[in-house]
């Protein structure tokens, strides 16, 4: 057997509006932006279901019916859920089809798609459960592997993972990690028992997520054949290709117009022509294969930057101020039992919202002034303090 992962990641943040300090103390309404902002998470959200949710998973389950061995697996942000049962229904009803054919597995991760895990573990946990509660309500389905934020992965992670009895864990195949080991095996992760670790085949996942519309890219355009002759390349060296990447890479980040629907259309075709050719899911990848070793990666390692760690959340004042600040009025925003006060907190631990501070690439107008919706990292800061200062107001108010 010769077998693909593939796994999709949908997440939409929930992105605070243009927030003026004339309005701390006077309007704690932060997320609902005019329909025309930037900031506008319904605008946004219907537009990237009409570039990219509806058409792909119109395609996936396409696939779905034409081949019973084609599977996927998704990883969806509870932020994303939330958004959908709002604006698009359907694409619900579309991935609950999906589940109960048996060819759709949805990963565990934080409700609220933070990186609490590295700033309070009480607030993680929490989340996590959040999450797992809100798959089994919408899809009828518990997680049995657990993917973290950013595909942020540490040993810490992957032991507290193996305590709660996941089956499997995902991470970045960082060269520097894996030290010439290969990808396109399970592992062990370092000090687990029962946990299998997924690493993501960052060159081929990257091709199609980032290279495949870049006239400059010396592969471009990628065909399926070549794509496919890349992949038998690697199977010489491994026996599981994990194509981990985020969901919209398929009509948001490269769009209808590069072919990116075609080419994915005729890929899983032209792969499942192959005898013994399949796609798995990450719990088949987890029960099917013995680890070909141990994988250690005792400092974070994340699917972020060149860098590939935490510093595209982390690497300057204002992310360090702003999560500082956050986090540390947790317990007493909990203490309130305010289920909006609290909620509104917890939208803020989204990790977009520091990405969006990110000043490590800016003058270059890099990947993360893409993603923001702020004219710059620094307006992001400031209406996000502003939030939190509200948020403050509010807590004292509550407290008296």
């Amino acid at each position: 057997m010769r077998a693909i992962c593939l796994y999709l990641h949908i997440h939409q943040p929930i992105r605070y509006r243009e927030y003026p300090i004339f309005d701390v103390g006077n309007n704690s309404n932060y997320w609902d932006a005019d329909f025309n902002s930037p900031q506008s998470n319904q605008r946004i959200f219907e537009k990237v279901t009409l570039k990219s949710y509806r058409p792909m998973l119109k395609l996936l389950e396409k696939k779905m019916m034409a081949h019973k061995d084609f599977k996927v697996s998704f990883s969806i942000t509870g932020t994303w859920m939330e958004q959908a049962e709002k604006w698009a229904p359907d694409l619900i009803e579309q991935i609950r089809r999906m589940v109960a054919r048996g060819q759709v597995e949805i990963l565990g991760e934080t409700y609220y798609h933070s990186l609490a895990f590295f700033y309070d573990h009480n607030e993680f946990e929490l989340q996590v459960k959040l999450h797992a509660a809100k798959i089994k309500k919408l899809f009828g389905v518990t997680p049995k592997v657990f993917r973290n934020t950013e595909l942020a992965y540490n040993n810490k992670l992957a032991r507290w993972a193996d305590e709660q009895n996941y089956t499997g864990i995902l991470a970045e195949g960082w060269d520097r990690v894996l030290k010439g080991k290969s990808p396109n095996y399970l592992y062990k992760p370092t000090g687990c028992n029962n946990l299998k670790l997924l690493l993501k085949n960052y060159r081929l996942s990257d091709d199609i997520a980032f290279r495949f519309s870049d006239r400059n890219w010396k592969e471009w355009p990628l065909t399926v054949e070549k794509y496919q002759n890349w992949i038998n390349e690697d199977c010489l060296n491994g026996e599981l290709i994990n194509l981990f990447m985020d969901f919209e890479t398929f009509g948001e980040h490269q769009w209808e117009s590069t072919g990116i629907f075609d080419f994915m259309n005729s890929f899983i075709d032209s792969w499942l022509k192959v005898k013994d050719n399949k796609f798995i899911t990450v719990s088949e990848a987890c029960e099917s294969l013995e680890p070909n070793g141990e994988v250690s990666m005792p400092t974070t390692v994340t699917w972020a930057d060149s860098e590939r760690d935490l510093s595209a959340w982390l690497s300057n004042d204002m992310q360090e101020d702003a999560s500082k600040k956050l986090y540390h009025i947790r317990n007493a925003i909990l203490q309130t039992n305010d289920a909006k006060l609290i909620d509104d907190w917890r939208y803020l631990t989204t990790s977009d919202h520091p990405y969006s501070m990110c000043t490590k690439y800016w003058s270059d107008g890099d990947v993360h002034a893409y993603f923001s919706a702020y004219a710059s990292p620094y307006e992001s800061y400031m209406y996000f303090m502003n939030v939190l200062r509200d948020i403050e107001y509010r807590l004292k108010l509550a407290k008296k």
